[in-house]
Formats: C-alpha cells, structure tokens, sequence
C-alpha cells in the first residue's frame, strides 16, 4: 500500500516535471487532478506537512518548481462540465483558475463572453481575488450545449497581466425530452384484400436530447388498434406501419382504422408520447352491380326519337360514385335495327333506355331487350354479370298525312292567265288502320297568286305572276301546302310547292341615272347606264334615242350593250337641262326617260359644282352686287307695305268701292319664333295664284313639308323646302306663266317694274348669277337679258 502510494507521488513529481517543460498537457492533469490529490493526501507526512485542499493541489504542485529548473508562467484551467437543470442550491462553484503567476503577486480575475457580459448576461460569475467560477442557475442543453467564456488576469497594480485564455463549459444533457411525433394523427390508406406486409405509412417521432446518448434513441409500439386487432403491426425501429400476415381488410365493414402508438426513449425504457393514427381501407371492386329486377314492362309512343322508354335501377356495395361502383351497359339482345339506346344516369348507377329512331306502330307493335350491367372498373374477384330483360310496347298515334314529294317544282311563263289549273299536290295518310279524309291549305303566299282545292289538292292562279317581284327568289316563287286529317286531334304534314317562273318581255330598259353633271367647257361625255328587269335574251343590245327638240343639242352614242354616251353639241349655259330619252330593247320594248344634266361652270370631265348654299365660294365683286339688289329689293318692298300700313304714323287709307276686296289692311307684322302668337302657316302658303302651265306634260312629284315637327328648329323647316324647290324644275318662273290679280288703282307706290330701271349695274357682270343656283336665276334672267341688250 504504501509502495503504491509512493510510486503515484512519484509520478506526480513526473508530471510536474514535464508540465514545467511543457510536455503535459493541462487536459491530463484536469482528469487526473482527484487521483493524485488522493495519492498526495496519502504521502503528505512525507513530503509536506500543512494540509492542502483538491483545489489547491494543482496550486501548490505547480506553484513550487524545483530550483534546478526555470518555471515558465502559466493558466491552471482544465476543461469543465456543468449538469443541465441541476437543482441547486445556487450560484455553485463550477470550478476554481489560478496563474501560475498568483505565487509572486496579487492577481485580480475576470470573465467575459457568453453567459458572463453577452446573453445569457450573468449566467457565470468570477471571484476577483479567488478566481472561483460559479453558475448562478440552471442550464438547458437543449437551449445550449456548451458556453466558451475568456478569462483575463491582471496583477493588482497593474503592471503585469497574463496572455487571456478560454474556458470552455460543456453542458452534460440529461433525459428531459420525451419523444414528440413530427404529426398528431397521422392518415394513411390502404387497399383493401392488400397483401400481408404490404407497408401502409411510417410514424415519427423526434427527441431533443443528446443525440448521441440514449437519452434520444427511440423505439415505437402499437398500444392498440380498432376496430379489430391484429390487423395491422408497426416496426419498433423504423415505425413502419404494415398489414399483418393474417389481416383481411372489407371495407363494406370497416371502413377505418384507429391506431395509437407509443414512442419512447431510452431505448424504449425512458420517457413516452402516444401519437394516433388513422388508416382508411380503400374500395375494391369485390362486389357485382345487380339490377332491382329482372323483368321490365314499358310503353313508348310511335315517332318518337330521343324518348325515354325505361329507367333500370342498379344495387352496388362498393363506395358510391368511384369506378368500382359506377355502371355500365350494354344491349345485349333484341336491338339488331338500332331502335334503342342505352346510357349511365347523372348518379352513375341506373340505366335509361331512349329511342334512338322514331318507331313506327305500323312495322313492329313490341320488342325485347336483354340488358347486362358491369363497372367501369374490371372486378377483383371472378363475377357472373348481372342481367335484365325490357319489353317494350309500341303505341299508335295519330301520324300526319305525307306529300308523295317533300318538294315539287313546276315551270310556267310568268304572264300565264288567272284562273288556270298549273298542278295538283296530294298527300297520304300513314295510318292504314284509319279511315281519315286528307284537306289541303296554302300557307305562305305572299303575294296572294294561288290556290288550292280543299278536297283535291288542286293549285290554280289567283293573280297575275310577275317574275320580277320582290317575293321571287333565285328566279323561283315557294309556298307552303298543309295537309291534317280529321281525326280527333288533327295531324298536319308538310310539302313545300315551288314556281319557276320563266321570262316573259314586260320591262322596258331604263336609265340607272336621272341626274348627271357635264362641265360647260370643253364638256366630256356623260356615260348612262341603262337596265332591264327581264332576262338577258328580252334585254340586250339596248337603242337609245333623243326626243327631237333635244337633238339640236346634244347626242348620244352607244358606248356597250347596257351603256351609252351622252354629248353635247354646242356650249351650254351653266344650271339644269331636261332631256328626254326613249329607251328600246333587243324586242323593241321601249319606254321614255327623263333625265336632268346639271352643266357646271368647270372644263373637261372636273364636274365639280359649286353649291349654292355657300355663298363663300362666290366672288367677291358679285356678293356685293347681290347684296345691294337684295337690299334694295327689300327696301322698296318695305316702303310699299308702310304706304299701306294702318296706324297712327301713316294716314289712313280710304277703301274704293272698285278695291275694296283687293286691298288688305295689315296691322300685324308677325311674331318671331319664339311667339306664341306666330301663325306658321303665313310661311307655308299664301292666297292662291293664278297660272298657265307651260312645262312637260310628265312631272316629277315633289313634296312640300306644310307644318314643321314638334321642337324644330324653323331654319331647318324653312331650308328643307327651299332644297325641295331647288329640285322642282317644272315650276315657275321657268316653265309657268303667272297671274296676278288686280291690286286697285292709285298705289302711290308704281308698278314693281320701275325697280330694274332703277338700279344701276355699273358694268357687272350678270351673267355669273347664273353660276348661284336656283335662287338667283330670276334676277339672272332680269338682268343679263338687259345687259346683252
């Protein structure tokens, strides 16, 4: 006993000698540090004679070099561990640093780093004088598992402070995490009639302690299982989840599984969760679809396509609305003409049967059909497929009479007479087994050109056929013939009678154009296209020729088969000519046309007109003579009506018996547009004017608007009759002749006719009034006949 303790002292003395040199590191000498405190304590008679404590020891062994050898200066910190959630009490002594310098000086001591100045602040603190470390509370290594703290020394007058060296403090982790499953429940599925050790789902669970202990090391186990045990078994490593050797899934039974499982540490001896686990069985086509019955009976009505016959109902077990349960069929016998459908319902189990064609109650009265019904999806297990038979009954109606031809089509010349017989269109009756009378009715003659016998079915013509009448189509005049029996519900058919009409010679050409423009110098000529409603062998090649009295002036010339040109002979003056034209075709069918050349002051084929509602295009010189004419005009009128105006300004005027139902006295101006008083129809007419017509005997119709719209504005009514006299070429001062009445005698105003004596033209121009349009052409009249004189 005492050799071995000597021999441990010596090597304790070894140790101190190589530690001097720096051969040993401090690591040894920390995990050392009891078993030669106890060997010292043994030998302490022998060697030294105070007693020492085991934190001392290493302070004494290495404060007391041997003089042979030069001590270098250094830290006594070995490595150090603290135990998470120790229960105190606190702060406790972790462990106690010395320098090797604190022999010779008084050394103060301090922390820094995590745990000690940086959060977790406080957690170690250092005694200044006696460098005792100590931990004020407790620790969690799942928060952290090890803290590295520097530790400074510094002599107590400052003059001398040791190289800093780290501390570091590992936390020694204890079982205080239960194992946590990663979900809580966990799903899963399998199939039905699966294999045994077929895998279903894997359960996890995780530990947050040491996982390098066994504090973390995990083993699973089922606790229990509805609602059958046995079924299902788990892997206690891996916590695979399988069906068990001897498990039969049905889910029409059970169509869930309920799991818990346990999870515990310590190799399964520790700390425990339980986490739940749900299993669904999934369907498998283990079940046949069945019909409800065997047999069907059902009824149809003939001519009926698209008509539901019979609806089958279907039974199935397996889960609704998935490919093991939804149903398909089939006609298996009894449909070899087609005669019937069969389809899935929207529920995806009962059958509709339809008629695919219209039946006929006359050909077959009845049929059978054998219907089989299957899933979408091929069965799991050998089945018989399920079957059902439909007869069905075919009942008579009342079916419409048939044309012999859905269409007919007859060809006559269009001028054929009234009242002939041009066909006869008949229907029969499909209804062998009734005795039913057929009646006949035109729908859809428009133009009223037929009819049809009621009892026969007759047609004949009404009235005149035109082949070119709006109603005629492609040459072709279509009606509609009804034919309804007499049965009590009256059935109707349908044919369609069709005319082609053929072309007989009763159009005449005419001209496409009835108002072209020609320039007055150097005119080009004027094409006119002509047309004819009749077919191109009563058309074509078109003779065009002028009246007479035109001739002189213009000529026309043939430019193609349905035009001509038309040319003047002379200069024109610049406004409006009529000319009249007679239009013959290739049958010599003719017919006179009006057409109107408005001669425009341009040159060549320009043919622009000016209008002559804008007065801006005019020159200026002739604006300005227009306009004081028109003053003029408007001031000797004034005049006049002033002479005669009842009021106190003006003698009265003494009525003549000779004058007196000529002589109107005004007291009345008129009201503006805005008067409530205005009489309109002081614009739209006046007393009635004698005339002698002297135009064509052929007149346009022209129409004149007598009251304004409601709201109108009067510019627009007033201007919409001045554009329609603008278009009136037959009315005076042109083509009439005026008469008027005797106005009495001793007017102090004179005759109107002074007026032109009155005005002096100054040399103008005149002649260009013609060039304004129809407005100022009775002043061009007035004047450029005076000026050429």
């Amino acid at each position: 006993m005492e050799g071995d303790a000597h021999g441990c002292f010596i090597c304790v003395i070894c140790l101190v000698m190589l530690t001097t040199h720096g051969e040993i590191v401090p690591e040894y000498l920390a995990a050392n540090q009891q078993e030669n405190f106890m060997a010292y304590q043994r030998n302490s008679s022998n060697i030294w004679q105070n007693s020492i404590t085991p934190d001392d020891f290493l302070i004494k062994v290495f404060s007391k070099p041997f003089n042979s050898i030069r001590r270098k200066r250094d830290w006594l910190i070995p490595h150090v561990s603290i135990v998470e959630n120790d229960k105190g009490p606190f702060p406790k002594q972790v462990v106690k640093m010395k320098s090797t310098a604190a022999d010779s000086m008084t050394m103060i001591y301090e922390i820094t780093g995590t745990g000690a100045n940086e959060p977790p602040i406080n957690l170690f603190k250092v005694g200044k004088s006696s460098g005792i470390l100590w931990v004020t509370k407790a620790v969690d290594r799942e928060e952290t598992e090890e803290y590295t703290l520097t530790v400074h020394a510094t002599s107590n007058n400052r003059d001398y402070t040791e190289k800093p060296v780290q501390l570091v403090i590992k936390v020694l982790d204890q079982n205080d995490n239960k194992p946590r499953c990663t979900q809580n429940p966990y799903t899963g599925e399998v199939l039905e009639r699966a294999k045994p050790n077929t895998p279903v789902m894997q359960v996890t669970a995780e530990d947050l302690d040491d996982p390098t202990s066994s504090n973390s090391i995990v083993r699973y186990k089922l606790l229990k299982q509805e609602p059958n045990s046995g079924v299902f078994h788990i892997d206690q490593t891996t916590g695979v989840i399988s069906l068990a050797l001897m498990g039969i899934l049905d889910r029409e039974t059970d169509a869930v599984y309920n799991l818990a499982v346990e999870a515990a540490d310590m190799d399964g001896h520790g700390l425990s969760s339980t986490c739940m686990v749900a299993i669904k069985i999934t369907d498998s086509n283990d079940h046949r679809p069945l019909f409800s019955q065997e047999y069907y009976a059902e009824t149809v009505k003939e001519n009926k396509a698209g008509e539901v016959v019979a609806r089958l109902t279907v039974t199935d077990k397996d889960e609704p609305l998935t490919v093991n349960a939804l149903s398909k069929f089939t006609i298996i016998q009894g449909n070899d003409r087609g005669f019937f459908n069969i389809s899935t319902d929207h529920n995806g189990m009962d059958g509709i049967i339809t008629t695919l064609k219209a039946l006929d109650f006359e050909q077959a009265n009845s049929f059978s059909l054998l219907i089989m019904v299957e899933n979408e999806a091929p069965f799991a297990l050998p089945f018989r497929t399920s079957t059902a038979t439909v007869t069905i009954t075919v009942l008579d109606v009342n079916e419409p009479p048939v044309f012999d031809l859905p269409e007919k089509q007859i060809i006559i010349y269009e001028d054929q007479s009234v009242g002939s017989m041009i066909s006869k269109y008949t229907a029969t009756d499909p209804d062998t087994d009734r005795a039913q009378k057929i009646r006949y009715k035109l729908r859809g003659d428009i133009a009223n050109w037929l009819e049809i016998t009621e009892d026969t079915g007759h047609i004949t013509i009404s009235s005149s056929l035109d082949r070119e009448a709006k109603f005629i189509r492609d040459g072709q005049y279509k009606v509609l013939v009804l034919a309804f029996d007499d049965d009590d519900e009256p059935a109707t058919g349908t044919g369609t009678f069709m005319i082609k009409l053929l072309d007989v010679n009763d159009n005449p050409p005419v001209l496409e154009q009835h108002k072209v423009q020609m320039c007055s110098t150097e005119p080009k000529p004027v094409r006119l296209t002509i047309t004819d409603a009749d077919e191109p062998e009563n058309g074509p090649p078109f003779t065009t020729e002028l009246h007479e009295e035109f001739k002189s002036n213009w000529t026309i010339s043939s430019d193609s088969n349905s035009s001509v040109l038309l040319s003047s002979l002379r200069p024109l003056a610049v406004g409006e000519h009529s000319l009249w034209l007679r239009l013959s075709d290739s049958k010599l069918l003719f017919q006179d046309s009006s057409l109107i050349v408005n001669v425009c002051d341009c040159k060549g084929d320009d043919g622009t007109c000016s209008s002559p509602r804008y007065a801006a295009s005019i020159s200026t010189p002739l604006i300005f003579v227009f306009v004081a004419v028109f003053c003029l005009l408007v001031l000797i009128v004034l005049l006049l009506f002033l002479k005669r105006r009842c009021g106190r300004k003006f003698q009265q005027f003494t009525k003549n018996e000779e004058d007196r139902d000529n002589i109107i006295c005004y007291n009345e101006e008129g009201g503006g547009e805005q008067d409530q008083d205005f009489d309109i129809m002081l614009l739209c007419g006046g007393p009635e004017v004698f005339y002698r017509d002297i135009a064509p005997t052929v007149l346009p119709t022209v129409v004149y608007r007598q009251l304004p719209e409601e709201d109108e504005d009067m510019e627009n009514f007033i201007y919409e009759n001045l554009c329609t006299a603008d278009d009136e070429h037959y009315v005076a001062p042109f083509d009439s002749v005026l008469v008027f009445a005797h106005e009495g005698e001793g007017s102090k105003a004179g005759s109107l006719s002074s007026i032109q004596s009155s005005i002096s033209d100054g040399g103008l121009e005149f002649q260009d009034l013609h060039s304004w349009g129809p407005p100022f052409r009775r002043l061009a009249d007035l004047y450029a006949e005076r000026q050429d004189e």
